[in-house]
């Protein structure tokens, strides 16, 4: 049965582990790969993992750590970051990943989700839309949140799904490393126009903040960093995930409830 996910979401910047706030004062936590090597004890249903320095800087992905993630995981990897065209995308999976964020490149080039998902299949290219309210509209920025789009979100969303994304990541930018649960304002105003598997995050705090928005969503994505990554009102650095029995508990109080409605 096709359940809701739970994927933590781990950011790159200069080869380490960091954890931003509003995409900004990134936070060293540590190695990429112990996060990973932890993740992998607890079992998580899936891994997002991306480099923010990397289209920024106009630098190609890290193949040689792209690799080194890839096969440390036992979990499915979605890896974004530096992508910008569809030999990179080719030579990513063939290192073990199984899907693709890309973003900026898709904005800069609308073909190469076409291109990719004829390669690599639809269901391995996924289009992250970093996203925050600008003058009372939700704009769309790239680059790490630095350069505003201009384009519509809406459009935006139904362009790409009918170019061939195979799921749909929105990150709220204002919610990024608050903890204060994810935006569901932001949620309500797109979730009519997406009809292929939707990701959020941006601003979960605790498991029910998951737990809310599997209730109100259903079959939904439910991603999180800071969760995932700090602990306690301190804000301790210790990777964690919610076991078998907790993920379930989330899952069968949250989902399995109210999809019997």
């Amino acid at each position: 049965m096709i359940r809701p996910r739970i994927i933590p979401c781990l950011l790159i910047k200069d080869g380490g582990l960091v954890k931003t706030v509003g995409f900004d004062n990134p936070k060293y936590l540590g190695d990429p790969i112990n996060a990973v090597k932890i993740f992998n004890e607890k079992q998580v249903d899936e891994l997002i993992i991306l480099d923010i320095d990397a289209t920024v800087k106009n630098q190609e992905p890290d193949m040689e750590m792209i690799s080194n993630l890839a096969s440390e995981c036992r979990m499915p990897i979605c890896y974004g970051g530096g992508i910008k065209n569809v030999k990179q995308i080719r030579q990513i999976i063939a290192l073990g990943v199984e899907k693709i964020s890309i973003s900026s490149a898709a904005i800069q080039n609308p073909d190469i989700v076409s291109e990719a998902s004829e390669y690599v299949g639809n269901q391995s290219i996924v289009l992250t839309l970093d996203v925050k309210k600008v003058n009372d509209e939700y704009q769309v920025f790239t680059h790490n949140g630095s350069k505003m789009t201009g384009l519509d979100l809406i459009e935006i969303i139904r362009k790409y799904q009918n170019l061939g994304v195979g799921e749909i990541v929105i990150n709220s930018i204002s919610h990024d490393g608050t903890m204060n649960g994810y935006d569901f304002v932001l949620i309500d105003y797109i979730k009519d126009g997406v009809n292929i598997p939707l990701t959020i995050l941006g601003g979960a705090g605790s498991h029910d903040d998951i737990g809310m928005l599997i209730s109100k969503y259903g079959l939904i994505g439910a991603s999180a960093g800071s969760l995932f990554v700090f602990k306690g009102a301190y804000k301790a650095v210790l990777i964690n995930y919610p076991n078998l029995v907790e993920k379930e508990n989330i899952i069968s109080r949250y989902y399995e409830t109210e999809a019997t409605k």
